[in-house]
């Protein structure tokens, strides 16, 4: 009997602080499932979601004799690129329709059995040739500008202050534009990567020149992206190579913070063209599948050529005709002269000498023409700022608080 009572009171006991036990586990999570059980789920959801997301990526990584890929760069914009990482810091960079890099860290060999198809970039790289202008300011925004040695575009040529002092002050040299490199300054200098916008496929035996020295050439592709801040996002893949990923993840994350600002506001239904006029007299526009009609989107507009995603050629421009260039864009609300490519136009005079035509314009006659300043193409760092100019465009906002902007008179 005695022994019933002392096992009658263990058990008790036991039964006790089990449910204890059972009320601090429900206090600390079970509660908070009980009063939102679909919060909790979508956690689990969107961490499931998550892990196959990576998986699926992984599986689509390039084969590297003796190392396994552990990840794969997030990326929220950018289509033209992936970066594959790997055991002991190694990286694959795979610019799509081009070339696949492997990025070997300080003190390390590349893997014996790698396939010739993709280029050796051996760390530290602190030697570049620059070529690929729109390239600096990603290379400026993390404090990486010092890693370029060499540029394709001359002092008065940077509109990006840190990369005209540098060159002022010889940090950087000039040696010679993409079609015309000084191959003797890329050897002396120990150039040990050439990094070329798409303009450079127009001059395949430069780069086989550049190549046949042994080093190797990474062509910029972020022209590419269909969305303005892919071309932003274009900075994680250059912190790849100067092991700068954080600060690269810091950066683009302040300027994504544009799109979450505009997101819910409600299109004015506005017309817009971006264009200039090309010296033989033609019209040069965008793609619909463009960064800059998605900007257009994006600020309250809508791009008046929507129809040229199906055109020929794989650019992202298309030279109409007046004729074809009046039929669309002489009704559009707001003509957004390109002077990136051009020079800028200080006056409705100068637009009209470009083209008579342009006094029937609807923009024209309202006084809604506006222009863009030389620095545009170089500002990729900051490309988010020309989507909210167009939103002050469209919104009647104030002038001065534009970047990129300015009315023509």
């Amino acid at each position: 009997m005695h022994m019933k009572r002392k096992t009658y009171q263990w058990i008790s006991c036991m039964l006790i602080l089990i449910l204890l036990m059972g009320s601090t586990l429900t206090g600390c999570g079970g509660k908070k499932a009980a009063s939102d059980p679909a919060e909790g789920n979508s956690v689990s959801e969107e961490a499931e979601e998550e892990q196959k997301h990576q998986s699926e990526n992984q599986e689509k990584a390039p084969d590297i004799p003796g190392l396994s890929c552990t990840s794969v760069m997030e990326l929220d914009y950018a289509e033209e690129f992936d970066v594959y990482y790997y055991e002991d810091g190694f990286a694959v960079i795979d610019i799509h329709d081009s070339v696949q890099y492997l990025v070997v860290p300080e003190g390390k060999k590349a893997p014996e059995g790698l396939s010739e198809d993709i280029v050796v970039l051996e760390q530290p790289l602190d030697h570049v040739y620059l070529a690929a202008t729109s390239a600096m300011a990603l290379f400026d925004a993390i404090n990486a500008i010092d890693v370029i040695r060499l540029s394709g575009t001359q002092a008065s040529g940077w509109y990006i202050e840190n990369a005209a002092a540098a060159m002022e002050s010889g940090k950087i040299l000039f040696a010679g534009k993409y079609s015309e490199p000084d191959y003797e300054l890329l050897v002396n200098e120990e150039c040990d990567l050439a990094i070329e916008s798409t303009m450079i496929l127009h001059d395949p035996k430069v780069q086989e020149m550049i190549e046949m020295l042994g080093i190797p050439v990474l062509i910029d592709r972020s022209s590419y992206e269909s969305h303005p801040l892919g071309r932003t996002e274009w900075v994680k893949l250059y912190s790849v190579l100067v092991d700068k990923e954080e600060e690269a993840e810091a950066f683009f994350e302040e300027q994504a913070k544009v799109i979450d600002q505009l997101k819910d506001f409600p299109n004015t239904e506005k017309k817009v063209v971006f264009f200039y006029i090309s010296t033989d007299g033609s019209a040069v526009v965008r793609k619909a599948e463009d960064y800059i009609p998605r900007m257009v989107e994006i600020a309250g507009g809508r791009y008046a050529f929507d129809g040229l995603d199906d055109t020929e050629g794989t650019g992202t421009t298309v030279n109409l005709s007046m004729e074809e260039f009046y039929a669309t864009a002489v009704d559009a609300d707001y003509l957004i002269y390109n002077a990136s490519i051009d020079n800028p136009i200080e006056s409705i005079d100068d637009l009209l000498g470009k083209s008579s035509l342009f006094a029937d314009f609807k923009a024209v006659r309202e006084g809604n023409v506006w222009c863009t300043g030389k620095y545009l193409y170089q500002a990729t760092d900051i490309v988010g700022r020309l989507i909210t100019d167009i939103h002050l465009m469209l919104t009647d906002g104030k002038e001065e608080e534009m970047t990129f902007l300015y009315r023509v008179k």
